[in-house]
């Protein structure tokens, strides 16, 4: 659980509406005692927490299959000032969901990456079907049962159960170890307990002089020197100029520990811009 129980007060916000991966994730997380809120957007979820309207929220960041969710990281790190609080691992199963009757699909709808991660299912069998986005695979799940023919939603069994529609194909995800990294935000950091079982992360984002040879390589440096694992590196762009790029980074260890904080620390003297994402538990791995 990624926060302490407040009650009904205590609100967390999910992408939603009902029946998507983050709904289940949330509700694996914060099992009664807390009030879940659908967002329509990732980017709103993140918002909301920002402003105060809810306590936490829960949005993926990355998925095994096509990477980083982009509007996540950047809205974490241009537009917010919040902090991973928390990381589950949820394994994702892609179901094809239609209407009860449907002999004919021509239009293809689910989230963009879920789109992605049936890639190959969906040329092999419907490569001649439309394929639209839509903000969630609960949304489109939504709208495939509002009464649109010859439309097919991917999505979860939670979803199919929630609008009323037949799985016409189960697990079309193209890899059997499709699985998505979720997080949760909050407005303060993550309280360290030393001493738990729970495996800790750090993240942070940072830009450099790109211009200098072995800028990178010398802040990486700064990590193997401590012996403090990176688990994960990727660059934005920065939004500042063509070419101009921020990293992510996540490490194993928490800022509470010396090595960490003095690598971070070390970082921030090289950086031209530099930005602590938060210490927070893996709660969940699937």
């Amino acid at each position: 659980m990624a926060g302490d129980p407040r009650g009904m007060a205590y609100t967390v916000g999910y992408l939603g509406p009902s029946g998507t991966h983050s709904e289940e994730v949330a509700r694996r997380l914060y099992p009664g005692g807390f009030r879940l809120l659908p967002f329509p957007r990732i980017d709103a979820v993140i918002r909301a927490v920002e402003s105060g309207e809810i306590a936490e929220g829960i949005v993926p960041i990355e998925n095994s299959l096509e990477g980083s969710v982009n509007i996540t990281l950047d809205t974490l790190a241009h537009e917010v000032s919040l902090f991973i609080t928390g990381e589950a691992i949820w394994p994702v199963k892609h179901h094809l969901l239609v209407k009860p009757g449907t002999r004919e699909i021509r239009t293809v709808i689910s989230h963009v990456q879920a789109l992605a991660q049936c890639r190959r299912y969906l040329a092999e069998h419907f490569p001649a079907a439309e394929q639209q986005a839509a903000e969630s695979t609960a949304l489109a799940a939504q709208m495939v049962a509002s009464g649109m023919g010859g439309w097919a939603a991917i999505g979860s069994a939670a979803a199919a159960q929630v609008y009323g529609l037949e799985i016409a194909a189960a697990s079309i995800q193209d890899n059997g170890h499709n699985s998505t990294r979720f997080i949760t935000v909050g407005r303060r950091p993550a309280p360290y307990r030393p001493g738990e079982p729970a495996e800790w992360k750090t993240s942070l984002a940072f830009q450099i002089n790109g211009e200098r040879p072995g800028t990178l390589c010398g802040v990486l440096s700064e990590f193997a020197s401590r012996n403090v694992n990176l688990t994960r590196i990727e660059s934005r762009p920065a939004r500042t100029g063509l070419g101009i790029y921020i990293f992510f980074i996540d490490v194993q260890g928490s800022l509470e520990e010396g090595p960490v904080r003095e690598a971070f620390e070390a970082v921030r003297a090289k950086s031209l811009w530099f930005k602590e994402l938060g210490s927070y538990p893996v709660l969940l791995k699937g």
